[in-house]
């Protein structure tokens, strides 16, 4: 919440995979300092590996329709990849999918993420790659732009986050 608030963020869009991200605590400790800051969220998990674009459509009418002006990321690349393709889809009146046949990103909403599995090099990269389940593709888009419009917010969250047993 602080660095949202410090970015001057106000409205979030929230995306996750599982519900265990709820289960251990950690959707809530994110929620509580976005809350404690005055910033309005509203979620949309759900997100798999191998992240479809009906699900970034989805997310991407909720962020229009709530006039966000961030994407949060909670878990890991797909999540992110998600995110990216949200956050500029958000910012366009066409089709999302226009981005991975090419259509160069002009504008997108800021970008968070709170990794948990930092496997995929999705946090590190300004690529997101989505599955189109009509047409059985997989392709990825890149644009310069996530460059800055992306905050890590790994390094201020105080407790660990994977449990290697």
């Amino acid at each position: 919440g602080e660095i949202y608030a410090r970015i001057r963020c106000k409205k979030a869009l929230i995306i996750y995979g599982s519900e265990r991200v709820k289960q251990s605590g950690l959707f809530e400790d994110v929620a509580k300092s976005l809350r404690e800051h005055g910033i309005e969220y509203i979620e949309c998990g759900g997100v798999k590996s191998n992240p479809t674009i009906s699900k970034v459509c989805e997310a991407v009418a909720m962020a229009k329709d709530f006039g966000a002006d961030s994407v949060l990321s909670i878990g890991g690349g797909s999540c992110l990849d998600s995110a990216k393709a949200i956050a500029a889809g958000a910012c366009y009146d066409g089709d999302t999918w226009d981005f991975f046949k090419g259509t160069p990103v002009q504008k997108a909403l800021m970008i968070f993420d709170v990794i948990t599995l930092a496997a995929t090099g999705s946090e590190m990269n300004w690529g997101s790659v989505i599955t189109n389940e009509e047409t059985q593709q997989n392709i990825q888009f890149t644009a310069i732009i996530y460059f800055r419009k992306y905050q890590s917010l790994i390094r201020n969250y105080k407790r660990p986050l994977v449990v290697i047993i």
